[in-house]
């Protein structure tokens, strides 16, 4: 069973940095290319990042390119999102799941539970 868990959100002043963690539990994640998405209230789910399975092909949206590093340790079955100059837009729950496609991550249910960034003075 596909099984994710964020963590690391938390409060940050603008400017600041954090960095979430994605673990997956009942599957090996280094068979699985993982996605970074978030969601703030009233808006739609956007993807933000995300890194292959195979080759370690990363992307990132227009709106963090710069600021944000995805990457992954198969040892820890975890892949790490680190943001940094965050800003008060950054502000949403964040997830990841087991695909890079916002439609199929929706379809096969492999969200966690989400991580509450908020980037506020």
């Amino acid at each position: 069973q596909l099984q994710l868990v964020e963590s690391g959100g938390g409060l940050v002043q603008p400017g600041g940095s954090l960095r979430l963690s994605c673990t997956a539990s009942g599957f090996t994640l280094d068979y699985y290319a993982i996605g970074w998405f978030r969601q703030a209230p009233g808006k739609e789910r956007e993807g933000v990042s995300c890194i292959s399975s195979s080759d370690g092909s990363t992307y990132y949206a227009d709106s963090v390119k710069g600021r944000f590093t995805i990457s992954r340790d198969n040892a820890k079955n975890t892949v790490y999102l680190q943001m940094n100059s965050l800003k008060p837009e950054d502000t949403a729950v964040y997830y990841c799941a087991a695909d890079c496609d916002i439609t199929l991550a929706t379809m096969e249910g492999s969200w966690g539970q989400g991580t509450q960034v908020t980037v506020s003075s």
